[in-house]
């Protein structure tokens, strides 16, 4: 009798010490499963944590074979029409911002606009327009005005070399502004 009152005493022991642990486990796991949930991924593929900085590198003249280019200081008001293309095969890669360019997002390279900046692309041939974000530098290949993601280029419609109409809309600020 004596053993089975020990025995009982030790089992309701061991069940307590082992239910507060239970309980401390599962409230930890729910803080670190709370850390751990990842933001949507934004439509355009874009990082809103980017940050426009003026006076980053990226927003300073340089030179590319020979050409030198100075990005524009105040470029409120600015509207230019050219060629576009479009290039996808730098999946991966980082823009002249230094983040991963994504093929299938909203962007483009610009030689001379801030980096970040939000413009408005129409096709020309089509009318249909989009309004993206330029993270990048280029096109530097003869007589082209901008280059667009390969899902900016979808979006508008353009499957090669089209004539395009650029509009500045203002700095890309992120989410928050």
């Amino acid at each position: 009798m004596a053993f089975q009152l020990l025995h009982k005493k030790s089992y309701h022991l061991l069940v307590r010490r082992n239910f507060g642990f239970a309980v401390v486990l599962a409230i930890s796991a729910l803080m670190l499963f709370g850390c751990s949930v990842k933001q949507p991924v934004p439509e355009d593929g874009f990082d809103r944590a980017i940050e426009f900085k003026r006076d980053a590198p990226y927003n300073r003249p340089y030179q590319v074979n020979g050409k030198r280019y100075y990005p524009l200081v105040n470029p409120n008001g600015y509207k230019e029409r050219g060629i576009a293309s479009w290039y996808g095969a730098e999946s991966g890669n980082r823009t002249a911002m230094g983040v991963k360019f994504n093929p299938d997002g909203l962007s483009a390279a610009h030689k001379t606009l801030p980096l970040p900046s939000r413009v408005k692309v129409t096709n020309l041939q089509n009318g249909r327009s989009i309004i993206l974000v330029v993270n990048d530098r280029g096109p530097f290949a003869k007589n082209r005005l901008i280059d667009l993601s390969k899902g900016a280029a979808k979006a508008i419609g353009v499957k090669g070399l089209v004539e395009v109409e650029v509009e500045y809309i203002g700095e890309y600020a992120g989410s928050n502004r």
